[in-house]
Order: structure tokens, then sequence, then C-alpha cells
């Protein structure tokens, strides 16, 4: 398993929302699609907002801590036909409890939770490399340049 982070939430060139995971090295960065609310709510809590009402993954982490049990970490751990699985590792009395997420809840319980996230090797294999990605999205906006001055 690698550790990750989350670099941010973006757009793909269709607007699209993208959850960005980033290894603790930056030499790696998975995009994920994800649902507009879902990017909205893990754009929140990035930016450290806190609103009146709790969103459904602060009530999570309420409900969890009400009943005795904690998120332990969350891992995306499968790509099956271009769609990504997560798991949430709860504990609760000494037992571990594993339960189906999609990425972008469990990123946002992550980050609700202070609970470290990681993804699976294998997942890790549709990442691409950070530099690749700066790169393009400084050309992107700036347009294309003839060596790699951008990035220094």
């Amino acid at each position: 398993m690698i550790s990750v982070k989350v670099k941010g939430v973006g757009m793909d060139p269709s607007q699209n929302p993208l959850l960005l995971l980033i290894d603790q090295d930056e030499t790696m960065v998975l995009p994920i699609g994800i649902g507009l609310s879902e990017a909205q709510a893990i754009s929140l809590k990035l930016d450290g907002y806190v609103l009146p009402r709790p969103l459904t993954h602060d009530l999570i982490v309420s409900i969890c801590s009400s009943l005795g049990a904690s998120i332990k970490k969350i891992v995306v751990n499968d790509i099956r036909d271009g769609t990504y699985y997560a798991q949430i590792f709860l504990e609760k009395d000494g037992r571990e409890i594993i339960m189906d997420s999609r990425p972008s809840d469990g990123v946002a319980l992550a980050l609700t939770s202070g609970s470290p996230l990681f993804i699976t090797d294998k997942v890790a294999t549709h990442s691409l490399p950070f530099e690749e990605v700066v790169k393009e999205s400084v050309e992107s906006i700036f347009g294309k340049e003839d060596d790699d001055k951008l990035l220094h």
C-alpha cells in the first residue's frame, strides 16, 4: 500500500470534477472522477470551512464516535471497468470492520476524521507521473515551451 494525500479537486477538460491524490513524495498523481456534490464537500474540508450544520461525512464520523468506533484508514483498493473502489477500515472494541465505499466518500471521511489515506499497488499502476501532469497543466494554460524551463 502507498500512503497518499489529497492534492486538490479540479476539473477535467470536459468540466467534470476530479479528485487528485498524490503520494507523499509527490512523484505520482492519481486522478479520480467524482460527483459535483462530493467535490464540493471535499473542497470545503480542504479549505477548512466549518458549516453551521453537519455534512453527511461529519454526521458519519460523529455516529462512529458515538457508537465507540473509530475510522482507522481509508484504502482506494481497486479499479474495475474504469470505476475506482475504496474501503473504510473501522475499529470497534478491538474488532476490525471493513466497509465498501466510493473513493470520494472515503476521502471526505479521511479529511473529516484525520484518518490516513492509502492506495493499493494495483491502483497505483493507474497513476501518472506528477511532473508530467504539472507540465501538461502549465502548457495548457501558458502554451507549449521548447524546453522544460516551466518546471524549474
